[in-house]
């Protein structure tokens, strides 16, 4: 609630009407009686109703026992003024609004009713002309109106809330179904590409080379023809696997921007939808970085992001790519909700899917992967390869 700014004006609102409120019932008992016994009474009481009103937005809109606490005080001390001056009724509207934000259903309806009776009996009291129904009616209905429509404010808020819930929980499953779906038709891609040339040539070669070990000793030639077109295949086969290699590696490195714009790129298609990324690259390389390296830092990349968008809660995230005299440093770091790197990432339930594969990939390289991250406080992971990696 204390995130929503319709919330936060309407608040404002009522504690304006408030004051207003308190300040015009006071005026009218110190012109309609002059100064008496009972005066400084209602200048203290209205005094002290002032400071305790102030207090309310320091302690928040739940209802705590403090909370809870302060709107009995609250309440107490406007009955006691009521009861003093009715002039003081008519307060009770914006203590109609703060008893239905603070208490739940059931405590909001019995308070909203005990205000009502104070204000129709205080209402009575200042007529001092014999029955009137208006008096008696219209501040039931105008509680009863009022109470209709906070409820019903509530109660539509409440469903837009689940409607953006199961908004946001529909396209992180399409998301994950697209994924799996892309990953599904992508290994049947390869599958039938590895069958199509890779398996059939090395079946050419096996059978080539059991036709030459065959044919060795009686008829050399034709072993060695043989043993010549296997080599032919095996040549075909090494240049279909280097293909395998290239297509299999990061499309943003492929189009052959290097590592630092398809760091860029990948901060701008993630940023969106509530999170802001950045990218920020310090120094500059000695020598341009191994393929392999520049795909396992971009594969990195990607996979923290993809953490952090679904795990951590965050507005913003940055990454760093640091080139040092002997590595070169990638940080990502974020404002999200962080969590505990010591608990098994299973048991959390967050961040555990792409961890293991980023840590296999520095470790691969001869490089470390060192998370930092405290609940509450976001979340820094590094992957540092050093620039001599191992063949």
């Amino acid at each position: 609630m204390d995130r929503d700014p319709d919330a936060r004006w309407l608040a404002r609102v009522m504690h304006v009407a408030f004051f207003l409120l308190l300040g015009a019932s006071l005026a009218r008992f110190l012109l309609r009686h002059p100064w008496e016994d009972r005066s400084p009474w209602i200048v203290a009481l209205s005094g002290a109703l002032a400071s305790l009103y102030l207090l309310g937005p320091v302690l928040g809109t739940r209802a705590t026992p403090r909370r809870i606490a302060w709107l009995c005080t609250v309440v107490a001390v406007w009955m006691v003024l009521v009861v003093l001056a009715p002039s003081f009724a008519w307060c009770a509207v914006p203590l109609f609004y703060t008893g239905l934000r603070t208490l739940p259903p059931r405590a909001a309806l019995g308070l909203v009713t005990l205000l009502t009776v104070f204000v129709v009996t205080a209402q009575v009291q200042l007529s001092h002309g014999g029955f009137d129904p208006n008096l008696v009616i219209a501040p039931p209905a105008v509680a009863a109106i009022a109470t209709a429509v906070f409820v019903h404010a509530e109660r539509q808020a409440e469903r837009q809330r689940a409607l953006i819930e199961d908004l946001i929980r529909t396209r992180r499953e399409l998301a994950a179904t697209e994924r799996r779906e892309g990953t599904l038709a992508e290994r049947q891609r390869l599958s039938m590409e590895i069958h199509d040339t890779l398996a059939q040539g090395l079946s050419s070669q096996q059978m080539l080379l059991q036709a030459a070990d065959r044919t060795w000793d009686s008829d050399p030639a034709t072993a060695r023809r043989h043993v010549r077109t296997a080599e032919s295949i095996a040549d075909r086969n090494l240049a279909e696997a280097r293909r395998f290699v290239h297509d299999l590696a990061p499309a943003d490195l492929a189009e052959g921007g290097g590592l630092e714009e398809a760091l860029r790129g990948l901060a701008t298609r993630e940023s969106g939808a509530g999170l802001e990324v950045r990218c920020h690259v310090d120094g500059t390389p000695d020598r341009p970085l191994p393929d392999r390296v520049q795909s396992a830092l971009l594969r990195i990349a990607q996979g923290a992001l993809a953490n952090v968008r679904e795990h951590a809660g965050a507005t913003s995230a940055a990454l760093t790519l640091t080139y040092l005299d002997d590595q070169v440093v990638l940080d990502v770091a974020d404002d999200g909700r962080g969590f505990d790197p010591d608990r098994s990432p299973s048991s959390e339930g967050v961040r555990g899917h792409g961890l293991p594969a980023m840590r296999v990939r520095a470790q691969q390289l001869g490089g470390t992967l060192t998370i930092e991250s405290t609940p509450g406080e976001g979340t820094v992971l590094s992957a540092a390869i050093p620039l001599e990696v191992r063949p």
